[in-house]
């Protein structure tokens, strides 16, 4: 089977960009019935975005009330003799600016009134073509939205590890994780979009209509258009998830491994992982930190004693989703998985939480970093596709090479199955 990995160095995922300089008051009398804020507290939050690494003060900034408030400034951008910019943010966790303009508007799809206004009343699960879906605005948190279908006992299938992120802007860079492997990334699991083009039209597109469209913003990087709506796709919601870690010195092995456990993709739910997962620990105190109050035993594990080679270890997570109705089995089910791997024996980690706060774990880390200061500093990120034949080699030359011991920000890797 085809594969690839994932890598993603350092806290987040993109969020948008929409490309397309003018007086404010000319912007005030465009009639939108949001409100085109020029609060300095919004021009400097909207000049922000999680990476810290640009800044770009807009001259204004677009609350809107409705797709067709975006539709209305886009339009006016693309008409303006005088031309400005104009650029949608989510909740600014673009690492590069992506989400900045200078001189120009920037849209806050996320915390507008325009969520509320996707079909006129609060967003329900609806059924399409016999599955179940729910219509959101693009400006949506993915913690909004699982909170509200997790109210029908649904869910979306696929994430991102963070939920603080906005459907637009999620979908604009394609949505990968863990689960990927089994239902592909988040723009895999959209049935259709509302998009507001380059030119300030409001369309509608799928598989069926405006497919070129459909396809070019899904992973389009917000090249193509500010999503406004997305139709997406649900399934049943389990109640509780299994969360394991075993930790591996050897790198085939380790890459072995995952290749192998998202092999079995198409298997019965009983004899498969639901996520698969894993990271790089080049320091040796983020095993001691990141992500470990979630696990027993809490005793601390030493990199040198656990014959790492290079002085690299490595961590594969996995998930086993279960309701109470199947608790029982969960424990045979996991150890049967386990029996097949060849990690470190003694170093399996393993804990039980509800479906939900396994989704958010991130969130907790997050708060803990914020009440020491540490959350609104610069993000350096990378997200990297490196092919099966050559991701020996990229441990060679980057974990065990130029890295070493000299970061202890988090490095993801996980595998993909091409076909999805």
């Amino acid at each position: 089977m085809a594969t690839k990995f994932l890598l993603t160095f350092a806290i987040c995922r993109l969020i948008v960009t929409v490309g397309l300089t003018v007086d404010p008051m000319e912007l005030l009398r465009q009639g939108v019935d949001g409100q085109l804020s020029l609060d300095p507290s919004d021009v400097k939050t909207a000049s922000l975005d999680f990476g810290r690494l640009s800044r770009a003060e807009p001259l204004a900034v677009l609350h809107p009330a409705s797709a067709e408030d975006i539709a209305g400034l886009v339009k006016a951008a693309y008409e303006s003799t005088h031309g400005f910019t104009v650029s949608a943010r989510g909740h600014g966790h673009s690492i590069n600016g992506q989400a900045q303009t200078t001189h120009g508007v920037v849209i806050q799809m996320s915390g507008s009134r325009g969520k509320r206004l996707v079909s006129g009343k609060p967003a329900l699960p609806l059924v399409y073509e016999k599955e179940k879906y729910i219509d959101v605005w693009g400006g949506e948190l993915w913690i909004d939205v699982l909170r509200s279908t997790l109210k029908y006992g649904l869910a979306p299938k696929s994430w991102t590890d963070y939920l603080y992120l906005s459907v637009g802007g999620t979908l604009s860079n394609a949505g990968i994780s863990g689960q990927a492997f089994n239902h592909g990334p988040q723009i895999s699991n959209v049935h259709e979009l509302d998009v507001v083009t380059g030119k300030g039209e409001l369309l509608t597109c799928s598989e069926e209509q405006n497919t070129e469209l459909f396809r070019a913003v899904l992973g389009g990087l917000g090249q193509f258009g500010i999503i406004t709506r997305a139709r997406i796709s649900l399934e049943p919601a389990p109640q509780r998830v299994r969360w394991i870690r075993v930790l591996y010195s050897n790198f085939s092995s380790f890459t072995k491994d995952q290749e192998y456990l998202i092999s079995l993709h198409e298997q019965p739910a009983s004899k498969k992982f639901d996520y698969v997962e894993g990271f790089v620990i080049v320091d040796e105190g983020l095993i001691n930190n990141w992500r470990s109050s979630f696990f027993s035993p809490r005793n601390p594990v030493k990199i040198s004693s656990l014959n790492a080679d290079g002085g690299v270890l490595y961590c594969l997570e996995i998930t086993k989703n279960y309701d109470e109705s199947t608790a029982d089995s969960v424990d045979q089910e996991v150890d049967a998985l386990l029996k097949k791997l060849d990690f470190l024996p003694a170093s399996v980690f393993t804990t039980d939480l509800l479906y939900v706060d396994f989704l958010d774990r991130v969130h907790k880390a997050e708060l803990k970093l914020r009440s020491k200061g540490l959350w609104d500093v610069p993000h350096p990120w990378l997200n990297l596709f490196v092919p099966k034949s050559r991701i020996s080699d990229f441990d060679k030359g980057v974990f065990k090479g130029i890295l070493g011991n000299k970061t202890s920000g988090p490095i993801l890797i996980y595998p993909m199955n091409n076909n999805k």
